[in-house]
């Protein structure tokens, strides 16, 4: 059969599809707030403040909420999402009065709130007491910040159409039918979705299959009305209306499988006028496939952890701790550049590890008690845990080991890459999006086992896990350059390519002068395309998030 193409959609790019910067909307409500007003109760409404330079600055305000201590703000708040940012938020609620709006003053101040973006975004829901000036408890208000993903349950659906017995437009030959889909949006207004290609001259035509995104279809909403019509080409543009079906991707999707579904195709001017109109045709949904398409963030919002380890380059080159030239000098005024690194980049992982407990590790010292050389010992010398408390934990253990061991060598990172490996492959056989780990390697020189460290990175792209290596001190790092696969792709001693590139190298002293934000910004970037690629790879979805009690994380006020 002969077709004529009317402009295809375009196909979904990879690229539009792993795109890490995402749009998540954010809904307030409050609990319990302070009765501000003498006759009736306080009017709330809520401003939201991000973090610039130091500055606080006001992004959004909602409505005001009139005489309620108890409000459930309809205002969205709208924020971009960097995942290798720590975006810091802090909600302000006040006492609002009328024409005067919103004053700032100290007797009109609610409470606040503050937190980052990442952790909304990791625990879906936070509920946080509200504070006064000088940390003092507002009584027993809380707030309550529940986001969610603009683009999230994304992803295509692959649909394929025909028709039979379409009315006759033409004189002389048969009609050349083409089909458009629109969506109906909330304001009435229609969009066009997708337009097939015209089959010439047939009544019963096949269409060809076609995608789109479930976004432009629907706007991801199941029950979102759609207006499909038939049209007869005309060459000049006059093209014929030959009839029209509502339906909804709802509708649509009872044609998964060895199902189909039609739909009459009605002109609603002949089924006025002709006594015994039946229909202008039938049109059926011969398949219907759904791709999903998972963001960095429906992974994170299903309950997916970052578990963060650390290891830490204890050779000899680094020198003595006790002298101010070592890299491992510990100076009260200001961290050393392992510290510096390993503060930055834990900062943003925090948020996204629940138990906020790191690995943390160590190669290339002798350690007590026998002083014999190790490449993947436990900084607090707990073999059966190397976990510490937060970041903090481990700046502490870093500085309480230095006097305790004996730097020594060579470099070797593949026995701590294997370590990591072997946890990552327990979760993998879970087969669940439950845990991703990053390993970050802090060393001063190019590695000594460079074939196995090659082979252990090839090994670990197949696993759930991430590496990022800082480089410190002023060693020649070029050789360091061969493990992050920018340059092309890193491959194991025997030839084997790795399945994703997992690793990202940068010299720390390129950051020197920047603001320590700016290393995490640069090393963390690839982090979310990486856990997208793995799981995707996989075929892993997003764990279904749990369902949350009504502040199921704050004990019920007494």
């Amino acid at each position: 059969r002969a077709t004529a193409t009317m402009g295809d959609a375009p196909e979904p790019s990879p690229q539009a599809q792993l795109a890490v910067l995402s749009k998540v909307e954010l809904r307030v409500s409050c609990k319990h707030l302070l009765d501000r007003d003498t006759l009736n109760k306080s009017d709330p409404c809520v401003l939201l403040l991000m973090q610039s330079q130091g500055q606080w600055m006001e992004v959004d305000r909602s409505e005001v909420i009139k005489s309620n201590l108890n409000p459930v703000f309809a205002k969205i708040f709208t924020v971009d999402y960097y995942f290798e940012e720590v975006q810091k938020l802090r909600f302000e609620v006040y006492d609002s009065h009328g024409h005067a709006g919103v004053g700032t003053h100290d007797d009109d101040f609610l409470g606040g709130m503050e937190c980052t973006v990442g952790q909304i975004v990791a625990q879906k829901r936070v509920t946080k007491p509200l504070f006064l000036k000088y940390g003092k408890f507002a009584g027993k208000s809380t707030i309550t910040v529940i986001s969610e993903e603009i683009s999230g349950n994304n992803g295509y659906v692959e649909l394929a159409f025909r028709a039979k017995k379409l009315d006759d437009k033409d004189l002389f030959s048969k009609s050349d039918p083409f089909l458009e889909i629109y969506r109906i949006d909330d304001d009435r207004s229609e969009q066009l979705v997708y337009r097939t290609e015209v089959v010439k001259n047939n009544l019963s035509p096949i269409w060809e299959p076609f995608k789109v995104s479930l976004n432009s279809l629907c706007s991801c909403e199941e029950k979102r009305k759609l207006r499909c019509v038939v049209w007869d080409y005309d060459s000049r543009g006059k093209h014929d209306f030959i009839g029209e079906f509502f339906t909804t991707f709802e509708e649509m999707q009872k044609a998964m499988g060895e199902n189909k579904v039609q739909w009459e195709c009605m002109n609603p001017k002949y089924k006025i006028k002709k006594r015994n109109y039946k229909n202008s045709g039938v049109v059926v949904l011969l398949d219907l496939k759904i791709h999903r398409v998972y963001s960095f963030l429906d992974y994170i919002m299903g309950g997916c952890q970052i578990h963060f380890t650390v290891a830490i380059d204890f050779t000899a080159s680094n020198g003595d701790p006790r002298n101010s030239c070592s890299l491992h000098y510990i100076n009260p005024y200001q961290p050393n550049e392992y510290l510096k690194a390993l503060v930055a980049v834990g900062e943003i992982c925090q948020d996204y590890d629940s138990d906020k407990k790191f690995s943390a590790l160590g190669f290339g010292a002798r350690i007590p008690p026998k002083y014999e050389v190790s490449h993947d010992f436990a900084i607090n010398f707990n073999p059966d845990n190397d976990e510490c408390e937060g970041i903090q934990g481990v700046v502490e253990s870093y500085q309480s080991c230095l006097p305790k061991i004996q730097l020594y060598g060579p470099t070797n990172v593949a026995p701590i890459i294997s370590k990591v490996a072997r946890v990552a492959a327990d979760e993998e056989r879970t087969k669940e999006a439950s845990q991703y780990f990053i390993l970050l390697i802090l060393t001063d020189g190019v590695v000594t086992d460079m074939a196995d460290t090659r082979e252990a990175i090839v090994r670990a792209s197949y696993l759930p896990m991430s590496i990022i290596i800082v480089g410190v001190g002023n060693a020649d790092f070029t050789d360091m350059q061969i493990l992050d696969g920018d340059d092309g792709i890193l491959r194991s001693p025997k030839g084997e390519p790795v399945l994703r590139d997992i690793v990202q190298f940068v010299p720390f002293r390129e950051f020197k002068n920047a603001s320590p934000t700016a290393l995490a910004k640069c090393v963390l970037a690839e982090v979310p395309k990486q856990v997208v690629e793995y799981y995707s790879y996989k075929a892993f979805p997003p764990r279904c998030p749990q369902p949350e009690t009504p502040d199921s994380n704050l004990s019920s006020p007494q």
